[in-house]
């Protein structure tokens, strides 16, 4: 995709969208010329606006509080605003654009083989819930973020915006994490960002449930 093009697709100046290239969210491979399905990606994980996006904490404990838990890393102030902040939400994209910020989210492409080695180091999610069949193939799943360059390099990945395998580092504490993977709220968030037209219908639907069922 050319740039002016691409620029054009996500709504900003050409010279907005440079600085996305040079800061890595958007994959150049060539002169006047980036990869399509890093712009997509780009384009669904942000489409919520301009929405503040909550930190890593915070959104985590949105994420927990629509899973039915308490957030207890959450003083009680805060978590009472939170509470507020969470029954006012009505869109989908407005949600998911705040709670980006639980993770970084790195695309890669690998061999095969390591489909099944790699996601014994992940946390995965129950992607069942939602009606989704396991893909032998694919791979999505959270990691401790300083365990990030560890895992690409031991399964030697490279990064590919359209590549089967999803890294979400994370800094948050990994035992919540995989216990809120167990519930329908983070399956549905990590589905709605999704580049696959079913999957992202399913997740967005799901996650408008999560949202009704919460207010």
């Amino acid at each position: 995709m050319r740039t002016t093009e691409a620029a054009e697709r996500l709504g900003v100046t050409v010279r907005h969208f440079n600085v996305l290239v040079e800061s890595g969210q958007i994959i150049r491979v060539g002169a006047g010329l980036v990869d399509r399905a890093s712009v997509e990606r780009y384009l669904a994980s942000h489409s919520g606006g301009r929405k503040r996006v909550w930190a890593e904490h915070t959104a985590w404990g949105a994420i927990a509080l629509l899973s039915g838990e308490q957030a207890p890393w959450l003083g009680q102030v805060q978590r009472s605003r939170l509470r507020s902040a969470l029954r006012q939400v009505t869109e989908t994209d407005d949600l998911l654009t705040r709670l980006r910020g639980r993770a970084q989210v790195t695309t890669c492409t690998g061999h095969r083989s390591v489909a099944d080695r790699l996601r014994h180091d992940l946390v995965t999610v129950d992607r069942s819930r939602l009606g989704l069949v396991e893909d032998a193939a694919v791979v999505d799943g959270y990691l401790a973020a300083d365990d990030l360059d560890n895992a690409v390099q031991r399964y030697r990945l490279r990064e590919d915006a359209s590549g089967a395998i999803t890294l979400r580092a994370t800094s948050f504490d990994l035992d919540t994490v995989r216990r809120l993977a167990h519930g329908r709220a983070l399956g549905a968030i990590d589905a709605a960002t999704s580049l696959d037209p079913r999957e992202r219908g399913l997740g967005e639907r799901a996650l408008r449930t999560v949202l009704e069922t919460f207010a």
